[in-house]
């Protein structure tokens, strides 16, 4: 199994935080279609899915953390459009 904490660090989880579409674009593998689809529309649940499918065995804390803050970010980002809107 992958261990999340011999791949990446904090730094990592900062940036993806932060700014997940650069950090995907720069830091994990390139894709296909998809991969730049969740790329564009929705980073933040992409890198959820990633990580539930790669790091959901070895560390599920990880991945519910994940899941709760790419669906805190997501719907705190479109509520900000559409007020701005």
């Amino acid at each position: 199994m992958i261990d999340f904490w011999q791949v990446h660090g904090w730094g990592f989880l900062i940036c993806m935080f932060f700014f997940p579409r650069f950090t995907m674009l720069f830091a994990t593998p390139w894709g296909g279609f998809l991969w730049w689809l969740g790329l564009i529309l929705a980073p933040r649940i992409t890198a959820a899915i990633l990580a539930a499918m790669i790091y959901g065995q070895s560390n599920i804390v990880l991945v519910v953390f994940a899941w709760i803050l790419c669906l805190s970010g997501e719907s705190g980002e479109k509520q900000a459009i559409n007020t701005q809107l």
